[in-house]
């Protein structure tokens, strides 16, 4: 029956709809998928008597002839920062161990619509506030490649089921890169779309938001069919009112140019450079032109820890306060920052973001698409202060978000749809991610350009 779990979505939903497969099947081989990799810890609840009987009531559908939507009859997780209707969402943390959402969340409700089944909340640090997942609220995710490196964060237990067969497929966040680094650190794949294009009201500042919420996965076509369930507008998100999402593709034969940043201003991994290195050149065999460009985006690390710390302390400093002792140190450590900053130094982090939309968009003038490493470095360590300063190719690289991820979080300020997906191995047997970034609300030709990269790199992640 387990041997379900390693399908790919596509295939378990073909199975579904030729009835070679039940969804009952599809549910109960996650379900013991999730129960073998216990170690992992990679969820917070598991909603298994729920699943089963919408596993069932979708069979019944099924039998009686009734519309199909594409997720019919698949599994689904769902990081615990999103809300899910009846399902407790805790944020990871203790302060909300008993918070259980009257509603899902739109991408929630939408997968579900589609006809995916909901199996269970996956882990997070506490309100995500961190690359690594682990936390006292519910311990340590662990890789399934190496336990003794991390699997990422913050949408580290959605990375882990994906690549474990626990579901095919995964709703994660990112703020940060929290879908991006985590699907590079397990050999997944990840997306962060177009700011808007799957809306998130979960953000208490609609109009200045850097989150998003966005589908994980084992390979692009899995990632394209979970994206177009979510896509669509809705009037209560600022962003989210795009009636018509442009429909760009990429033609047979067409040949994308790519800008391909190599360094941003960090120290890079050695392994790290030859993998995506030898990406670009198996891009170029297939005829796309690469470019390569120069960006700072380090120098972007100020501007996004004042934005991340201030809106941490303004939703989170009342509960420091009254009950520090179930938060996490690095959470508190976090909150306390933000104390420092000015409103002055907000409004200079949002002339930052600007500027660096402006500098994004410059390139994807003369370009398709931007190609960079997802991080400098493969997973790392396990045990690693996340506020602390890292080494990379034997260096003092700098802090952890400016040294590692330096990559990812600029794409969260620029509102730019961005993805993750596996392109090598390091020696130690460490996934190395590649990160493709689009034009706005190109999240489809984006799609594309993986897919095709995806069949030259030849690249297939094993399920644990």
């Amino acid at each position: 029956m387990t041997a379900i779990a390693d399908l790919a979505a596509t295939e378990l939903a073909t199975a579904i709809r030729a009835r070679a497969i039940s969804p009952v099947e599809a549910v109960e081989s996650a379900l013991a998928r999730i129960d073998e990799r216990r170690e992992l810890n990679a969820f917070m609840a598991i909603c298994a008597d729920r699943a089963r009987a919408e596993a069932r009531r979708t069979e019944t559908a099924i039998a009686s002839g009734a519309p199909l939507g594409p997720l019919h009859g698949i599994p689904f997780s769902v990081k615990d920062l999103t809300n899910t209707a009846g399902v407790a969402t805790t944020q990871g943390s203790g302060l909300f161990a008993d918070t259980i959402p009257a509603a899902d969340a739109v991408a929630v409700a939408r997968a579900r619509a589609a006809g995916a089944i909901l199996i269970g909340k996956t882990t997070t640090p506490e309100f995500g506030h961190k690359p690594f997942t682990e936390g006292p609220f519910f311990g340590r995710t662990l890789n399934p490649w190496s336990h003794a490196h991390t699997c990422g964060g913050s949408s580290g237990g959605a990375a882990v089921a994906v690549a474990s067969g626990m579901g095919p497929v995964a709703l994660g966040s990112d703020g940060g890169g929290s879908i991006r680094i985590p699907a590079a650190c397990c050999g997944v794949v990840g997306l962060k779309a177009t700011l808007g294009a799957i809306p998130n009201l979960q953000a208490p500042d609609l109009f200045g938001t850097n989150s998003y919420v966005g589908p994980m996965a084992r390979d692009v076509a899995d990632t394209r069919l979970m994206f177009e369930a979510l896509l669509g507008p809705e009037r209560r998100d600022p962003y989210g009112q795009v009636e018509s999402f442009p429909r760009r593709v990429l033609a047979e034969g067409a040949r994308p140019r790519i800008a391909l940043l190599l360094r941003c201003g960090n120290v890079l991994d050695a392994e790290v450079e030859a993998a995506v290195v030898a990406a670009m050149k198996k891009a170029e065999a297939m005829g796309m032109i690469v470019e390569p460009v120069e960006l700072d985006l380090v120098a972007l690390e100020t501007p996004f820890l004042v934005l991340l710390r201030s809106l941490l302390r303004a939703r989170l400093s009342a509960y420091a306060t009254r009950s520090p002792e179930k938060l996490d140190p690095t959470l508190l450590a976090t909150i306390e920052s933000g104390a420092s900053y000015t409103a002055a130094d907000l409004c200079e982090a949002q002339f930052a973001r600007s500027a660096c939309f402006g500098k994004i968009q410059d390139i994807l003038a003369h370009s398709d698409v931007i190609a960079s490493p997802t991080l400098s470095a493969p997973a790392l360590p396990v045990g690693l202060d996340p506020l602390g300063r890292i080494e990379i190719a034997g260096r003092d690289a700098g802090t952890i978000r400016g040294a590692w991820y330096p990559y990812t979080l600029p794409f969260n300020l620029t509102g730019h749809p961005a993805l993750s997906m596996p392109c090598g191995l390091s020696e130690a047997c460490l996934p190395i991610g590649l990160q493709l970034v689009g034009r706005w609300h190109e999240d489809a030709y984006l799609l594309d350009v993986a897919a095709r990269l995806e069949s030259a790199l030849g690249f297939h992640v094993p399920t644990f």
